[in-house]
């Protein structure tokens, strides 16, 4: 699951990094300022650099805090004895809940990421290739054990990380269906294009 940070655990640091995610997404991170930064939390611009060094370290912190989870994740189920299809099942539904739970900072290290200097650009690069990697491994093991069909790995891989982030879109439309009835849905369509 997504790290929600608590109200009551909350570090004024969370506090700041949430509130840049959501800046970040509906105003984009170039155009958002430090001073609408400091008056979203609440403090004078000033006194937000008691917390952080700039704005580009906010935006490391949440493109690398989001890679980091899903990172973990896999790792996690790499560590369990599941079958391809457990565990491809797994990493969906932890998707789906890092894009419905933690919306703002997925959004920004979707699209944000560009606006990373270097070597910060080229680490997060490689975290993203890591974990396209890996995917692209467990649906190869799939094929070879029989679970998933043939087909391109890259192409599955793609189509499934396209379908999850169009999820971005879907949080606009405030649809009458419940988060338990979008993950199951999107679950059994995303898997059925992949079992056999």
């Amino acid at each position: 699951m997504s790290k929600i940070i608590s109200f009551k655990n909350r570090t004024k640091r969370d506090t700041i990094r949430m509130e840049a995610a959501q800046l970040f997404r509906k105003r984009g991170y170039a155009t958002t300022t430090m001073r609408e930064l400091a008056e979203a939390v609440g403090v004078e611009a000033s006194s937000l650099y008691n917390h952080i060094g700039s704005k580009s370290d906010i935006l490391k912190e949440i493109c690398f805090q989001v890679a980091t989870s899903f990172l973990t994740h896999l790792k996690t189920l790499d560590e369990l004895n599941q079958d391809p299809t457990e565990k491809m099942e797994s990493l969906i539904r932890f998707h789906i809940h890092m894009m419905l739970d933690d919306l703002d900072a997925v959004f920004v290290a979707n699209h944000e990421w560009k606006q990373l200097k270097e070597p910060d650009l080229g680490d997060f690069l490689q975290m993203r290739r890591t974990y396209e990697s890996s995917m692209t491994a467990l649906v190869n093991q799939g094929m070879k054990t029989g679970d998933f069909r043939t087909a391109n790995p890259a192409v599955v891989v793609f189509t499934i990380l396209s379908a999850l982030r169009g999820l971005e879109l879907w949080q606009g439309q405030k649809k009458n269906i419940s988060k338990q009835e979008l993950e199951a849905g999107m679950l059994q369509q995303l898997l059925n294009g992949l079992l056999k």
